[in-house]
């Protein structure tokens, strides 16, 4: 850039690449003139929302005119009842993307410090690095969090450890002794967040429900979505449950009437309808499982995963891989942003969805050897 004005921007903005978002499945029609392609890239609920929350929605059309409530009172006080703390405990997000990069915002600037995992989701360097402050990267272990590494590394101008439980993309997890023990270990003044956007899909007696903790640990933070398992990624709805204090701070660089009225009414709908939940959390299973198989068959590593996604090693570059299975019409995710160069991650489809992208990729790796 040329401009006089990119002198004066903020630290860590020049460094910055803007978040690369899944292939939306009209750019992949409109490039190739695919037709019926299917999307598995970006971890959505492939049954969608339920049709209690769908009829919500219909519901709201006439109220589209009026600004939503700033506080999200009624959205507040369900998830509080829910997570059995009060209601200031809550800050409600734009997804909980939102509410991790207003943690971001409050608590790091030039001299602090971001913490957190090689492989790590992509959001907690891009916030991090938009206020100024340093990254500090642990190594994974075993392609999952290395606390021991993450200890080792905390120091004076440490401001915020990000964990996420399960990790995007690898799908690795921490039990409940492993992550309690370390949350102990954590200086008071240094912000923990644990991001729990896949909380909903694991099924492992041990893994922890970090919100259980928020009474023993002020300087925890525990994200969760409606994105995933509820099936509302396109309403941008998601939360915060921390300390009053914190929920404070956060608050104050919330920007007004982040959730909308559909956003709200539909999440409320959501919380509701347990039975659709489980229905998402059967047919993961069931795709995972296939999933694993089908790798097997074609003699291709992965990565166990207990989210909504699996990640596969291809045996080549992943790029031309993706490329590819585009013209196939099956769109997955590269993950060489992580440090993955010959991974692909790929979502948790419909049973026939997942059978074509196996079948495409048999296609595509047979054609590359």
């Amino acid at each position: 850039m040329s401009n006089a004005f990119v002198q004066h921007i903020a630290p860590g903005i020049d460094k910055l690449s803007p978040y690369a978002p899944g292939k939306p499945i009209s750019e992949l029609e409109r490039e190739l003139g695919i037709t019926q392609p299917i999307k598995l890239a970006s971890n959505e609920n492939p049954l969608g929302p339920s049709q209690q929350v769908k009829q919500v929605l219909l519901d709201q059309l006439d109220g589209l005119a009026r600004y939503p409530d700033g506080n999200a009172h009624a959205l507040r006080t369900a998830l509080a009842e829910k997570h059995q703390v009060k209601p200031d405990c809550v800050t409600i997000g734009s997804g909980s993307n939102d509410v991790l990069d207003m943690i971001a915002r409050v608590f790091l600037h030039p001299g602090r410090e971001s913490l957190f995992s090689q492989h790590g989701f992509a959001v907690y360097p891009l916030s991090s690095m938009a206020t100024g402050a340093t990254l500090n990267i642990a190594p994974a272990k075993n392609f999952g969090h290395d606390l021991e590494a993450f200890q080792s590394r905390i120091n004076a101008h440490t401001g915020v450890i990000w964990i996420a439980n399960p990790n995007n993309p690898t799908g690795t997890w921490l039990d409940h002794n492993t992550l309690y023990d370390f949350v102990k270990t954590v200086p008071p003044d240094v912000i923990v967040v644990i991001d729990e956007a896949y909380f909903e899909y694991v099924q492992k007696a041990d893994y922890p429900d970090a919100s259980q903790w928020l009474d023993e640990f002020p300087n925890l933070i525990v994200t969760r979505t409606f994105s995933k398992a509820y099936g509302l990624a396109a309403l941008r709805i998601g939360y915060g449950l921390s300390h009053p204090d914190v929920a404070d701070l956060l608050n104050r660089v919330r920007l007004p009437f982040n959730a909308n009225s559909c956003a709200q009414e539909a999440a409320l709908a959501a919380l509701t309808d347990q039975d659709h939940i489980q229905q998402s959390i059967a047919l993961n299973h069931q795709g995972l499982t296939q999933f694993a198989q089908g790798f097997e068959a074609l003699g291709l590593t992965y990565l166990p995963s207990v989210g909504n996604f699996i990640t596969v090693n291809v045996g080549h570059p992943a790029d031309p891989v993706d490329a590819a299975l585009l013209r196939e019409g099956v769109i997955t995710r590269p993950v060489e942003n992580y440090g993955l160069a010959d991974c692909l991650r790929i979502s948790i489809g419909l049973p026939e969805e997942n059978d074509r992208c196996l079948n495409a990729l048999k296609k595509v790796l047979a054609s590359a050897d």
